[in-house]
């Protein structure tokens, strides 16, 4: 565990021109991105609060880039945050001082509150994440807007109706007619909550139905991912020939976390053998230069050296980057050869495996949506966890609809890729259904702005 030492209370407030102050609270760390996204837009508006951060699970570190002031003590539990799939990762942190935690950092937001009004300043809260800093929200006794990241209504229906759930319980889990439980939508419904972001269309239109100030803006996981190369593509009789004749990418998510990442990518590297033996067979339908890369979109918290040792042990050798036929500008990227297949790790260029790829084998949770809402397919493996258990990859599956595909085993993806690939409506289908589900980019921007005119 790792701690921050808390803001003390005793300081002095000096006089600032600024008359109000916002304070974000979020729980965990893709809800910290998510927070400070929406916040760098909002530091571009006139008449911008002074804004102060309470990071409710790690350190908040995604904060520190915007230099934002964290108040109270932060601390990193064991899970990571990932409890909700499984109830040994909430044990671990109870264990760990979750509780304790949790109620010193209430008190530290109560606090904090009644010293910014005695010093005459008005308070606002933005929460984001789910009901933990929803409820600290509301029991602040401030005005307060949420963004809702962790929950969608596609986890229990689509546009068409509910979905088929196998088990009894499985089934009471929309009991209330919303994936929010009636003591979210009361909190989402005080006179106090003045805006709701939820993450996708349909979230948003059924919670209108309780009289929720929802606003529909867009999803901030879709922002900030431009790739290193100009988006815009002009076809020419030679571009559609370059498009038949280059290599098949594959994008590679094995997570974030150690050292379940390592147990991810040990299954992910099963898959690309199969696809390696798909490649060479003759009657394959897809791209016919018969080569293929994999770009391994590495989080900064790996050893991407410990990933390349499990893949030379199979046969793969080093090359320089330069003799791949796709170019990653990273000059640290590590790059291996076996038969006409590469494989790319790269740590600083993960928005360029996400745009470059035609599919992804992932074992990731924002990555995946990330990638899905580009308009193109995933194949998702379950994992050990804590974060990609069998669990976790089937709520996926609900989440995300057509555009990924759930397989039991790392064997099995070599099959889909082949079935992806004969059947072009299907991938027009699945481009159409990513973009519904995860938005456009500029919802950051969006709500920024609903956030000043409220």
């Amino acid at each position: 565990m790792s701690e921050l030492s808390p803001l003390p209370f005793t300081e002095k407030i000096q006089p600032n021109t600024a008359t109000s102050r916002l304070l974000v609270l979020s729980n965990g760390h893709g809800e910290d991105v998510i927070a400070v996204r929406i916040l760098q837009e909002l530091q571009q508006q006139a008449l911008t609060p002074e804004i102060f951060a309470l990071p409710l699970v790690g350190v908040g570190g995604a904060y520190q880039k915007l230099d934002i002031s964290t108040i109270g003590s932060v601390r990193s539990m064991p899970s990571g945050g990932f409890i909700y799939m499984d109830g040994r990762q909430l044990a671990r942190d109870v264990r760990s001082g979750l509780l304790q935690l949790t109620l010193n950092q209430f008190k530290t937001v109560r606090r904090w509150v009644k010293i910014q009004k005695k010093s005459g300043y008005l308070v606002k809260i933005l929460a984001v994440g789910d009901i933990v800093p929803l409820l600290f929200a509301w029991l602040s006794g401030c005005e307060y807007a949420f963004v809702g990241t962790a929950k969608s209504e596609y986890y229990l229906r689509d546009e068409t109706g509910w979905l088929k759930r196998n088990t009894q319980a499985a089934r009471w889990e929309g009991w209330s007619g919303s994936v929010y439980l009636p003591w979210e939508r009361w909190l989402m419904s005080r006179k106090s909550c003045k805006a709701v972001f939820p993450r996708d269309s349909l979230t948003t239109q059924i919670l209108k139905q309780w009289k929720i100030p929802a606003f529909d803006l867009g999803n901030p996981m879709m922002d900030g991912l431009n790739p290193s190369f100009p988006l815009q593509k002009f076809y020419t009789t030679d571009t559609r020939r370059q498009e038949i004749e280059r290599p098949l990418a594959v994008t590679l998510l094995p997570g974030s976390r150690t050292p379940e990442a390592y147990a991810n990518w040990d299954k992910i590297t099963i898959a690309i053998s199969g696809l390696m033996a798909m490649f060479r067979e003759p009657d394959f339908v897809g791209h016919t230069s018969g080569k293929v890369v994999f770009l391994a979109g590495i989080a900064s918290g790996l050893d991407c050296n410990i990933l390349a040792e499990t893949i030379k042990n199979q046969g793969w050798s080093a090359i320089p980057n330069q003799q791949s036929p796709i170019q990653i500008p990273d000059n640290q990227a590590l790059t291996f050869k076996l038969k006409n297949a590469y494989i790319i790790f790269t740590k600083t260029n993960y928005n360029d495996c996400l745009h470059l790829g035609d599919l992804a084998i992932a074992m990731a949770g924002t990555a995946t949506e990330q990638f899905v809402g580009l308009g193109k397919p995933a194949i998702i493996i379950p994992g050990e966890g804590p974060q990609f258990t069998p669990a976790f990859a089937e709520a996926q599956s609900r989440l995300l609809g057509s555009s990924v595909i759930l397989v039991e085993k790392p064997s099995n993806v070599a099959s889909e890729v082949k079935s992806l690939f004969a059947n072009p409506d299907r991938l027009y289908a699945i481009a159409k259904n990513g973009e519904q589900r995860m938005g456009k980019p500029g919802a950051a921007k969006r709500i920024a702005e609903c956030l000043i005119n409220i």
